[in-house]
């Protein structure tokens, strides 16, 4: 039966959910409160797509005709606390998140990866030894495709692999995994969150509709996320870096350097790769690379196209990316750490002098947690809202430069801080929301200013 499904937020996610409904035959009031070229773009979309079936507004809410409509598909970019969401004229209309609304007109099985690093980069590796395998597997959900597109798709994958946020994961309803996993858990969003134990129990949603033919691929290493899947019907298993597991755990483990897997009591170890094939850096990319293995394994691939998976992947841009090496400095970019803990994981990574470029708008941590890693940290140079928190923080341990000026002042000061043989890390520990659209304009930003032709990240930025 055709109802009238409201969307909030016409960035991709609510889009593609607009689109998704009125493929499905219903009727569609879509909102959003932003009035920027790419929401009346995306309006326009909507009203062209279906045509007499729906409406579509644009800077502001009209939350009388929103109160009509059967459920509210939520974009996980409104928090929860926004005026609109709190207005009590749509206390008693049902609200879900796009994941959710996806869900239901979804034809394939889901293996869903949470936590709170390493997310995106295990949702595209596990997606990538499935496509090596022969899968057709697309990486959706918060990594950037929604899954209402491969929702809308006329033939169905054979899975989908999605990335869940704690934000999409709040408003689910039926949503369950055949395969869910959990890269680990730190605190994270405290902006948005009252306190750490509300974070998690959104994560832990993940394990509402586990049945007993759920697999679950945890960090054996991380007891918060191993007391996050409580009693949750299904087989266990388990990643970890440290060695050979307890006896009698199932799972994947790195061995004298060799990523090892372990699929059935009785069985031989299945041996892969080195961790040095690997071309992800860091300590916690083999502990990715053991995830996604274990997903894709238990999905169906076999030994050799993992193995060949495995040496391939390249990574993600902005996460700890490699841009390049000019008069022997290394220069870094992992915008996409936009918190504390990844920027822990970056820190333990870079092996080299560093020269790190923290800052953006504060997320609510305090940054001294960042202090037992940064003993190879030369400099820190400090911009953006959260600057001066940085240098509260951090200037009685390590030299902190702050820069009132530009993104480009902040890459000129650290160019000029660099030494041969030293990294320049943009690791920022914040959101980028105080000078750039998202993570991924300030990564892109960060790259055009360090290496452009042969000139240094100096040059460019004063303009030479």
């Amino acid at each position: 039966m055709a109802q009238l499904v409201g969307v909030l937020g016409l960035a991709r996610s609510g889009r593609a959910a607009a689109l998704l409904a009125l493929a499905a035959g219903d009727r569609v009031f879509a909102s959003d409160a932003s009035d920027s070229p790419a929401t009346l773009a995306a309006a326009e979309a909507v009203r062209q797509d279906g045509g007499e079936r729906a409406r579509a507004e644009t800077g502001g809410h009209t939350v009388e005709r929103l109160a009509e409509c059967d459920v509210l598909v939520v974009s996980p970019g409104i928090p929860p606390d926004a005026p609109v969401l709190r207005d009590p004229r749509l206390a008693a209309v049902p609200r879900i998140s796009e994941l959710e609304f996806a869900y239901h007109h979804l034809r394939s099985p889901v293996i869903g990866i949470t936590g709170t690093n390493g997310k995106s980069t295990v949702t595209a590796l596990t997606a990538h030894l499935l496509d090596t395998a022969g899968f057709n597997a697309p990486a959706a959900g918060n990594i950037g495709l929604a899954l209402s597109e491969v929702a809308l798709r006329h033939t169905p994958p054979d899975w989908a692999v999605v990335e869940c946020s704690s934000f999409q994961l709040a408003d689910i309803d039926t949503f369950a995994p055949r395969i869910g996993l959990v890269t680990n858990l730190a605190p994270d969003h405290l902006d948005r969150y009252a306190s750490v134990e509300d974070y998690y129990a959104d994560k832990a949603r993940l394990f509402e509709n586990a049945t007993a033919r759920s697999c679950w691929v945890l960090n054996g290493e991380d007891d918060e996320v191993r007391r996050l899947a409580g009693d949750a019907p299904g087989a266990r298993y388990f990643f970890r870096t440290s060695g050979q597991p307890p006896a009698g755990e199932l799972g994947a483990f790195a061995d004298a350097g060799t990523l090892v897997l372990r699929l059935a009591a009785g069985e031989d170890d299945l041996a892969l790769v080195r961790a040095d094939e690997l071309r992800i850096l860091g300590e916690h990319n083999v502990a990715n690379a053991l995830a996604a293995a274990l997903a894709a394994a238990l999905a169906g691939a076999q030994a050799e196209p993992l193995r060949r998976g495995l040496r391939a992947f390249g990574g993600l841009e902005h996460r700890l990316e490699v841009v390049g090496e000019r008069a022997g400095v290394l220069w870094i970019n992992d915008s996409k750490a936009t918190n504390v803990a990844s920027t822990l994981v970056a820190l333990r990574a870079v092996t080299r002098p560093t020269v790190l470029l923290l800052g953006g708008r504060h997320k609510g941590e305090p940054y001294t947690h960042l202090l037992p890693a940064m003993t190879h940290v030369r400099a820190v140079v400090a911009y953006g809202e959260a600057a001066p928190l940085v240098d509260a923080d951090l200037s009685k341990h390590v030299p902190v430069m702050r820069v009132q000026g530009g993104f480009d002042e902040v890459v000129a000061r650290a160019a000029a801080l660099a030494r041969p043989g030293d990294a320049v890390l943009l690791s920022p520990a914040c959101s980028s929301y105080d000078m750039f659209e998202d993570y991924e304009e300030r990564g892109r930003r960060f790259k055009d200013l360090t290496l452009v032709g042969e000139r240094g990240a100096a040059e460019v930025a004063r303009g030479a």
